[in-house]
């Protein structure tokens, strides 16, 4: 019997063992149906619940579920805090974009990520940035400060420091029957000849007009303009709490590098950052 040698041939793994042993850990946690049932419950419930909550919901005895409750905390996947009499059990923000990496890294990134958000809102335009834009620019900007999980920012940057930082041909903003609604823009991550199709991307809404598409709007011009000009690799860093953010760039073809743990501070609380990147194929790899 012949066999094609072509199929037999396989490239050196480079999974560490290390990171698959994490890897078993996590998936094996999640191979009881009342546990994933049990993460969901928690998921969606952002200000946390008990744990009689939970034992109510799913109709399990309050012993079964302290179990499982257990073994979500020990793994990361749920923390847990006491208030008075009661154990409040919350998500673990960093868990929601660590798995999803998991099994990017397991299955190689085999699935093909799509080129940009789709669905884009009918009544929303995007436009080049001009200098009469700058003031809403700098106004949402501060409110995407005042959300706490935008930005290490506590003070909107002047208008002079943005200028200088953001590249000029990669400076959008979004409009809705004429007003300023969001924007979006590109900076270079260094100086270096090297480096230069690589930018780092920022996409802030209107408080008043977020989940209309304003976002999903900007970040469509935002990489279609970079991969027309050449930018092979834009990259972003999301709070780990702002699900929102991490959902809407995924759409767009980023996927996630890793999560880098305790990386700033503001307002005396440390931050988990989920690093993402976007690879152009317009380019050889």
């Amino acid at each position: 019997m012949s066999v094609d040698t072509e199929y037999m041939t396989l490239a050196p793994v480079d999974l560490p063992l290390t990171e698959a042993t994490t890897y078993a850990e996590w998936f094996a946690c999640l191979a009881e149906p009342t546990r994933v049932r049990l993460l969901h419950a928690v998921a969606t419930a952002p200000a946390g619940v008990t744990v009689g909550e939970l034992t109510e919901a799913l109709g399990i005895s309050q012993s079964t579920c302290s179990h499982h409750v257990r073994k979500l905390a020990d793994i990361g996947f749920v923390q847990l805090r006491r208030e008075r009499t009661a154990t409040i059990v919350t998500i673990n923000a960093a868990c929601c974009t660590g798995f999803p990496q998991a099994a990017d890294a397991v299955m190689g990134l085999l699935a093909p990520r799509p080129c940009c958000p789709s669905d884009l809102p009918a009544d929303i335009t995007v436009r080049a940035m001009t200098d009469n834009d700058w003031d809403s620019v700098r106004r949402i900007y501060g409110e995407g400060i005042d959300t706490g999980i935008a930005t290490f920012e506590t003070i909107v940057p002047s208008r002079e420091a943005l200028d200088v930082h953001w590249l000029p041909n990669h400076r959008w903003v979004a409009l809705l029957d004429g007003e300023v609604v969001g924007w979006a823009a590109a900076a270079p991550v260094s100086t270096r000849d090297c480096y230069r199709g690589v930018a780092e991307t920022s996409v802030y809404v209107d408080a008043r007009y977020r989940g209309r598409g304003v976002g999903k709007a900007l970040l469509h011009k935002q990489v279609t303009a970079a991969d027309r000009d050449g930018i092979w690799t834009l990259q972003t860093a999301v709070f780990t709490e702002n699900r929102t953010s991490i959902a809407l760039h995924q759409s767009a073809g980023y996927r996630t590098v890793g999560v880098r743990e305790r990386i700033a501070e503001r307002d005396g609380t440390w931050h988990d950052t989920v690093l993402l990147e976007r690879r152009t194929d317009s380019v050889s790899r």
